[in-house]
């Protein structure tokens, strides 16, 4: 499968990846985050686009999911320091996130929420029918966020799970991950050595593990029976019990708890530990009424038990001190927030590697200083190079190669190395006193600077279009994937046309093929042809007899016949109701009593026959599969409307005059017809051959045909006998027929495969 995870960089989303991955699922990632590259699993392909972006929907064409998983409540994109601006942030993306699938419309949407849309007391284990009680405006935007889905699965018709967990903990890595109560306690014993608890607040705990296999068995079933499901450990443990776990493996030997006097809306330590700053205690935080009432908040899991098992829970004092053991073993990491420091010879290296990327320059400017000043000193008195300034040559090398910073650099040292030359002839006096020597300077500096200054840009303009460069490339990346999405689109939708089986031009070419078929045969074979364009063996033709009932003409297998060979369409339910519309029925509650798809021919606002479909793979029972089955009902009908106006046309030729009697012609083509279904698996018939005397065949037509259905016919083959065909009939219902022609007169027995 192809399942795309929504939501920022976290342990439970990394634990999620390496799950799918391990099944062999396809995963991949929207991160919610357009420029910040945090470390997650490795997945296929990974989207760093913001959830209000407005290519969301070309993002579910690209990957189109078989399972779509949001992190909702645990999407670490969202800090909720102002709760109220990440409200309105977190209902918008949301909503943008549900839209993108909504209009993809394929797969199974799953919605991660968390125990905060409850608050209070709860003396029972909660029910996913108890209505949600939000707090503060976090809670609420998760509560909302949770109708939301439900008005998206019920208003668009989509399959929108939602997945209820009860206080999630794991082991964190940074002082980011502390968001569980388990974690905070662990830092507050590392930060203030005591724990503050609530006396009589009942929750339970779920690992981070568990809440893994928990999702992934909504991901991997085919069919679920609810939308909402508590994922749960059902455990309760107390914020005591906790902290007792918690205190015994961090607060020191014998993990004695020391419950301390309380003040009015706030938390006092103790006296005994009052005077000792390293002392550790559990202390109990009261109300400013005195004390906190019960707080009792526990979801069920019963639902999700009875539908999906109850997998194997983690034991919390374990896993309690597997996070204990991380958070001292990184004490400097939970402490100040910061990355752990890397050993000291590993700190001493990275800061001498910049020492030395920042000195190099300067000690290249000294060395080569030295052959410079050497230079000039042996120019001085060559007749040859008297006149070219080996000092002038220096600083421009180092302006050009490094900038206006060296430039100045050696300038000074070219400087310091005239004078010092210039000393061997004269005093320094009279070398400050040369008006040459202030002529000199001032071209070198000149010179180096405005070469540096010149260096200096060309590399600022380079890196400005470098960064403009990288700017572009995104958003051209941008532009390419939204463009492969398109291309990707259009050449379904041309190989659609072309070749596709299911295009309009293949269900034309085939539906037409009916037309050769004789009138009596076009129904039998319409059912065989419907269940290659849809894909399914198993496919049933129901024709309308009155305004209640329908009688089944012809199927393709047992399962299509389930619902027996006469129903009373008015009576079921929510497809009576689509078909009464005028709509395709499409079963999305996997009801046994209903077929998975069905659909109804008019003519003349009246309905002639039904068409349903059972067989078809939940994903496939889509609007276009809806689209596709109107398409290839019409073309039906279009064949069903010739072969109607064919016997009406022929009908005085057909019938014996003024009776119901078929003539011999009519009945051997027409019994044929049904045979031939029957050896295909499409009908089931039973032929009756009737006692009777030739010149009373009008008469016993007439009496015979009022003990049977419109779908039956009576009939005389070549041998001159008086004979009855009896549609959709076994041999066994078929002696209920032979009672009523008895009790009128008339014997008659069944007509077998060899009889004359």
């Amino acid at each position: 499968m192809n399942v795309l995870l929504v939501g920022g960089a976290g342990s439970l989303i990394d634990n999620l990846i390496i799950k799918l991955n391990k099944e062999g699922h396809r995963v991949y990632l929207l991160t919610g985050n357009r420029y910040h590259k945090l470390p997650y699993q490795k997945v296929f392909e990974r989207y760093n686009f913001t959830y209000d972006c407005s290519c969301l929907s070309e993002i579910f064409d690209s990957v189109n999911p078989d399972v779509t998983i949001c992190m909702g409540a645990y999407d670490t994109n969202f800090k909720w320091l102002n709760e109220e601006t990440e409200s309105v942030k977190y209902s918008a993306s949301l909503m943008n996130i549900l839209m993108g699938y909504a209009m993809k419309n394929k797969g199974r949407f799953i919605y991660l929420s968390s125990e905060r849309v409850y608050s209070g007391n709860y003396p029972e284990d909660i029910l996913e029918s108890e209505p949600t009680s939000p707090a503060g405006l976090r809670d609420m935007a998760l509560a909302q966020a949770e109708e939301m889905c439900e008005s998206y699965r019920k208003n668009r018709g989509l399959d929108i799970v939602t997945l209820r967990m009860d206080h999630l903990y794991g082991i964190p890595k940074n002082r980011m991950d502390v968001v569980d109560i388990c974690n905070k306690m662990c830092l507050e014993v590392l930060e203030k050595k005591r724990i503050t608890i609530r006396e009589n607040s009942f929750f339970s705990l779920l690992y981070e593990t568990d809440a893994i296999e928990f999702i992934y068995r909504v991901v991997s079933c085919r069919e679920h029976k609810s939308s909402l499901y508590n994922i749960a450990s059902s455990i309760p443990v107390s914020q005591r019990e906790l902290a007792g776990i918690v205190w015994s493996i961090m607060g020191g030997e014998g993990g004695g708890e020391k419950v301390p006097e309380t003040q009015s809306g706030g938390v006092v330590p103790s006296e005994e530990n009052a005077g000792q700053g390293t002392a550790s205690s559990i202390v109990v935080e009261k109300s400013e009424d005195g004390e906190y009432g019960e707080e009792r908040r526990i979801l069920s899991n019963k639902l999700f038990d009875s539908e999906f098992g109850n997998p194997f829970f983690c034991e919390i004092p374990v896993i309690v001190k597997k996070i204990a053991i991380q958070m001292q073993k990184n004490k400097y990491v939970f402490l100040t927030g910061e990355e752990a420091k890397p050993p000291l010879k590993e700190r001493i290296l990275k800061k001498a590697g910049w020492f030395l990327r920042a000195i190099v320059p300067f000690l290249e400017n000294l060395i080569l200083f030295i052959p410079f000043f050497m230079l000039n000193n042996r120019a001085v008195g060559s007749e040859y190079f008297t006149k070219l300034d080996f000092y002038l040559l220096y600083v421009l090398l180092f302006a050009i190669v490094y900038g206006q910073q060296q430039a100045t650099f050696s300038a000074v040292l070219a400087v310091a190395g005239y004078c010092f030359r210039q000393m061997y002839d004269r005093s320094g006096f009279e070398v400050m006193l040369d008006a040459d020597t202030y002529i000199w300077i001032a071209q070198l500096f000149i010179l180096g600077l405005a070469v540096g200054y010149m260096r200096d840009q060309i590399i600022k303009m380079r890196k400005e279009s470098e960064e403009e460069k990288d700017f572009l490339s995104l958003q051209l990346s941008d532009v390419q994937d939204i463009n492969s999405s398109n291309v990707r689109v259009k050449d379904a939708l041309e190989t659609q046309i072309v070749n596709q089986y299911d295009s309009v031009g293949k269900i034309y070419s085939i539906t037409s093929a009916l037309d050769q078929y004789s009138p009596e045969e076009v129904l039998f074979y319409a059912a065989e042809m419907l269940g290659k364009l849809v894909k399914s063996k198993d496919v049933a033709i129901y024709t309308v007899s009155n305004a209640s009932y329908a009688r089944l003409f012809s199927s393709t297998s047992k399962k299509a016949r389930v619902l027996g060979h006469s129903i009373k369409y008015t009576q079921m339910g929510a497809m009576s109701e689509a078909l009464a519309n005028r709509k395709v029925f499409i079963n999305r509650e996997m009801n046994q009593e209903y077929p998975l798809m069905a659909h109804a021919i008019y003519d003349n606002d009246e309905m002639q026959m039904i068409l349903m479909v059972w067989g078809i793979p939940w994903e496939s029972m889509t609007l276009g599969q809806a689209n596709q089955l109107v398409v290839i009902s019409a073309l039906i009908q279009n064949a069903v409307v010739r072969s109607n106006r064919y016997m009406s046309a022929l009908e005085d030729q057909r019938y014996v005059e003024d009776t119901q009697t078929l003539e011999t012609s009519a009945f051997t083509a027409l019994m044929n017809a049904y045979l031939t279904a029957q050896s295909k698996g499409l009908t089931e018939c039973t032929v009756l051959r009737v006692k009777a005397e030739p010149e009373e065949y009008k008469e016993a037509g007439h009496l015979l045909m009022g003990k049977l259905r419109q779908t039956d016919y009576i009939g005389t083959l070549s041998d001159g006998g008086l004979y009855a065909l009896l549609s959709n009939t076994n041999e066994q219902d078929a002696q209920f027929v032979m009672k009523r022609f008895a009790e009128i007169g008339y014997e008659s027995h069944i007509v077998r495969d060899g009889d004359e």
